[in-house]
């Protein structure tokens, strides 16, 4: 499945909640659902700057392909990471740098957040795309 299908598919799944009570507990549900970081991993280079609450990302390079895992430290932030590591994570660096976010806006998740929490998301998407970059001029 493309990122941009994934993308689809996030937001028909958003059009069917109701309201922000229910976006919220999916949201809060796919952060359950995350495996995780291992302590060792939860270092300062994958710390990501900017998130009210702690959250990691940390990525690896196999195959032509980025996986992503992450983790945070609070609920909400978990389950808006594990949003965008089920739709970025294996894809190929070039497929990464030629998508977009405009999802978020279509979901209006950024509306629904802090000015803070809106900030901690941008700061993950841009980690995103700053280890699609990484890799793809070390391949």
């Amino acid at each position: 499945m493309t990122i941009k299908e994934k993308q689809q598919e996030i937001i028909d799944e958003f059009a069917f909640l109701e309201d922000w009570e229910q976006k919220y507990e999916y949201i809060i549900d796919l952060g359950k659902e995350l495996k995780g970081l291992p302590e060792d991993r939860k270092t300062d280079d994958n710390l990501i700057k900017g998130c009210q609450s702690k959250v990691w990302i940390d990525a690896e390079f196999k195959e032509g392909k980025l996986f992503f895992d992450a983790d945070s430290d609070g609920i909400l932030p978990k389950g808006i990471v594990s949003l965008l590591v089920s739709i970025y994570s294996g894809h190929s660096t070039q497929e990464i740098l030629d998508s977009d976010f405009e999802f978020i806006a279509e979901i209006g998740l950024q509306e629904f957040l802090s000015p803070s929490r809106a900030n901690g998301l941008m700061a993950m998407t841009k980690q995103i795309k700053f280890y699609a970059v990484a890799y793809q001029l070390k391949s």
